[in-house]
C-alpha cells in the first residue's frame, strides 16, 4: 500500500502537502480497515494567477498524468463550451431551446430557455421509464429521448440537478448550431490549444493511462444504514441520477466502462487528471501555458452568477447553481462570492476563485461513503491560506 506523496509546490505552498499527504493517509487507513485494499490513489493541482503551484499525487498505481472517470466534473468542462459560444454571439441564454431544437417544444417544453437548462430549473431530469447505461453513454440518443419528455415540474417554478442528461441538451442545441457535437467543440477549441489532460471523449492511444474507480469504504451496518434512506428509484433523486431504469444505474461501473470514455458524454463521461481540472479553470479565467483566458470578465461574470439556491428537488436542501457551475462560494466560504466550478461522484473537485487567483483540480478513484467528500473542504481551505499568505 502506497501512500507516500510525490510531486511538487511552489514555496509558501508547504502547508498544502501537508494537509494532502494527511487526506490521503486517512483514506488509506480507512480502506485497509474496510475492504483490505490499499490506497486507490489522489490528485492534487493548483494554479494561482495562471502558474502552477501545486502539484501532487499518491497512492497505488498513481504518478500525475494517471486519469481517471471524473464525472459530474465533466460539467465545467460542457459549461466553457457553452460560455465560449455564449461569448462569440452563437447562442443566447434567453432564447427558447425550441428555437434551436424543434422536436424539444413537444410536451410543454416550447418556453424552456437555455439558461433554464443551465441553471437545473428545466424540470427535465430524465424520462420515465428511465435511461439504461448504454444509452446513457451517448448524448445523442439521450436528447432523443428528452425531446418526448414532459417535465417533472413546472419549467422555471423550481430546480433540480439533471445529473445525468442537462448537458445532452445544451450538446444537442450546439450541434443544431454549429454542426459539431459539444464534444468536438470542446476539443478543438479548448482542450488541444491548452494542452489539457482533461478529455470529451478519451482516445484509445491514451487508453494505458486510465485508471478504474472503486467503490467506496463501508461497513455492513452503515451501508445497510445508507441504503435503508436512499430514495426511491421513481422519486426525483432517482430520476435525477439514473436509477429508475432497469437495472438501476451501477455509477461505478459507467465511468469504468470503454464506451462511455470514447463517447464523453457531456454530464458524467470525462475523464482527466487534477492538473487537468485544474488547467481548465486557469485557462477559463487567466490563461494558460502564454495563450490568453477563454473567457472576458462579463462571460465570467454572467455564468458565475448565482441563480437556483435553497432546496434541491434532486439533491436536497442544500445546493447551489451559477450557471452549468456550481456555485462554490456558498459552498466554501473562505472563497469570493462568485468562485465557481463543478465536482464530480467519485470525489472529483475542480473549481476558479476570482478574486484570490486559485484554480483547484482534485480527483481520487473511490466514490465517497454517501456521496460525502470532508476533505474537500480542508484541502480548499489550506489551499486559499496559502495562497492569501504568498
Amino acid at each position: 500500500m502506497r501512500t507516500d506523496v510525490r510531486g511538487t509546490v511552489a514555496d509558501g505552498f508547504e502547508e498544502v502537502r501537508r494537509q494532502f499527504a494527511a487526506e490521503v493517509a486517512d483514506q488509506a487507513e480507512k480502506e485497509q480497515a474496510a475492504k483490505g485494499q490499499g490506497a486507490p490513489g489522489a490528485q492534487l493541482a493548483v494554479y494561482r494567477h495562471g502558474r502552477l503551484v501545486v502539484d501532487l499525487w499518491a497512492g497505488d498505481e498513481a504518478a500525475g498524468d494517471t486519469l481517471t472517470g471524473v464525472y459530474s466534473s465533466t460539467k465545467g468542462a460542457a459549461t466553457v463550451v457553452a460560455a465560449l459560444l455564449v461569448q462569440e454571439g452563437v447562442l443566447q441564454l434567453d432564447r427558447a431551446v425550441a428555437r434551436y431544437w424543434p422536436e424539444f417544444a413537444a410536451a410543454g417544453k416550447g418556453a424552456i430557455t437555455l439558461r433554464e437548462v443551465l441553471a437545473h430549473r428545466s424540470g427535465v431530469i430524465g424520462v420515465d421509464g428511465g435511461l439504461t447505461s448504454v444509452e446513457l453513454a451517448d448524448d445523442a440518443v439521450i436528447a432523443r429521448r428528452l425531446a418526448a419528455q414532459r417535465p417533472y415540474w413546472r419549467p422555471g417554478t423550481a430546480y433540480g440537478y439533471g445529473g445525468f442528461v442537462t448537458f445532452a441538451m445544451v450538446g444537442e442545441v450546439i450541434r443544431r448550431v454549429t454542426g459539431q457535437s459539444l464534444q468536438q467543440v470542446y476539443e478543438e477549441r479548448v482542450r488541444v490549444p491548452y494542452g489539457l489532460d482533461l478529455y470529451l471523449g478519451l482516445p484509445e492511444t491514451e487508453e494505458d493511462r486510465f485508471r478504474p474507480v472503486r467503490w467506496w469504504h463501508a461497513t455492513p451496518e452503515e451501508e445497510a444504514g445508507f441504503w435503508a434512506n436512499v430514495p426511491g428509484p421513481h422519486s426525483f433523486t432517482g430520476i435525477g441520477y439514473g436509477l429508475n431504469s432497469t437495472p438501476p444505474l451501477d455509477q461505478v461501473a459507467f465511468a469504468n466502462t470503454r464506451r462511455v470514455r470514447a463517447l464523453g458524454q457531456a454530464s458524467a463521461g470525462g475523464v482527466g487528471s487534477a492538473r487537468g481540472l485544474a488547467g481548465l479553470y486557469a485557462a477559463a479565467v487567466w490563461g494558460l501555458g502564454g495563450r490568453p483566458p477563454l473567457l472576458t470578465p462579463d462571460t465570467v461574470g454572467e455564468f458565475a452568477q448565482l441563480h437556483s439556491t435553497g432546496g434541491d428537488l434532486v439533491r436536497g436542501e442544500r445546493s447551489d447553481f451559477a450557471l452549468g457551475f456550481e456555485a462554490k462560494g456558498p459552498r466554501y466560504p473562505f472563497l469570493g462570492a462568485n468562485a465557481f466550478g463543478h465536482g464530480g461522484s467519485a470525489g472529483s473537485e475542480a473549481f476558479a476563485d476570482p478574486h484570490s487567483g486559485i484554480a483547484f483540480g482534485y480527483t481520487r478513484r473511490r466514490f465517497g461513503f454517501g456521496w460525502s467528500y470532508p476533505e474537500h473542504d480542508r484541502l480548499a481551505a489550506a489551499v486559499h491560506r496559502a495562497a492569501t499568505d504568498a
